[in-house]
């Protein structure tokens, strides 16, 4: 009997002990939820990308989402609620779970009736097409925002110092001028492509895709297949542009790095300057 008693009591303590020390584990960790929450501080309503999102795109309520962030780690120009973003445009990428900024999208001022079409422009600037039929735009690899060099090559006349003698010689004189040489130079730098018009008008800003064309994927919007690429200048540049396509000029893109905004400094090539570069000269 006594035996009994004593394991009894030895069972009693042990649940004793036992409740003890769950009471205490609850308490430990609601101190340390407290503690956790404390030191995080106060959450707040964050917008994310729900998915990748490339340059260009127009924003819709299943591009975004929210989630809570702490107050302290909420990034400068972070977007609170849903409806400020969206028929925004995408100016960079964004991958899923990335908060939104309001410095990486904007409103789009040029926009065509069913959405479509979208290009960042400002007040002073234009939207200018160019026909897709250089090499760089037929390999898939341009996309909106992507920054390019344009490059020419035109026929100019012999005579005189290369385009400067095509710049300083009369328009009449010009177009009838039989003694030319190519010269081929930077037009302009650091172009930013707005948008790629695809098969039956399909823009590759991944707006409004045209379901019925597999031929030009606006969900991974690349310069293959594409009929024009839309670009956003000066007037007076869009002016030049056109004179060297009408002038019979033929360009290539060549596209930048990301990190490279800072002007070339480079010489047009003609054949006098590969004669000199190379010493091409005719033995004596």
């Amino acid at each position: 009997m006594a035996r009994l008693k004593g394991v009894l009591w030895l069972i009693v303590g042990l649940l004793v002990a036992i409740t003890a020390g769950f009471v205490a584990y609850l308490v430990l960790a609601s101190a340390a939820t407290q503690a956790t929450i404390q030191a995080v501080g106060a959450q707040a309503d964050v917008v994310v990308a729900a998915r990748a999102i490339h340059p260009g795109r127009i924003l819709t309520q299943e591009d975004l989402t929210l989630e809570k962030m702490p107050v302290k780690l909420v990034p400068d120009g972070a977007l609170q609620h849903i409806g400020d973003a969206v028929d925004k445009m995408a100016l960079t990428d964004m991958y899923a779970g990335e908060v939104v900024l309001s410095q990486r999208i904007a409103v789009p001022d040029v926009a065509s009736g069913d959405g479509r079409v979208a290009a960042i422009m400002a007040q002073e600037h234009v939207l200018m097409a160019l026909p897709a039929t250089d090499l760089m735009s037929n390999i898939s690899l341009l996309k909106p925002g992507d920054h390019v060099d344009i490059l020419y090559t035109l026929d100019v006349p012999s005579s005189g110092n290369g385009l400067e003698a095509l710049l300083n010689t009369q328009p009449a004189i010009a177009s009838s001028a039989t003694n030319t040489q190519k010269s081929t130079f930077i037009a302009l730098e650091n172009v930013v492509i707005a948008a790629l018009i695809g098969p039956d008008n399909t823009i590759a800003s991944e707006n409004g895709p045209n379901q019925n064309d597999q031929t030009f994927d606006t969900n991974n919007p690349t310069s293959e297949n594409a009929n024009a690429i839309l670009i956003v200048v000066m007037p007076q540049d869009a002016l030049m542009l056109k004179y060297l396509q009408d002038a019979g000029g033929v360009f290539d893109l060549v596209l930048r790095s990301p990190a490279n905004d800072q002007p070339e400094d480079t010489d047009p090539v003609d054949i006098r300057y590969i004669k000199n570069r190379y010493q091409l000269f005719p033995s004596p």
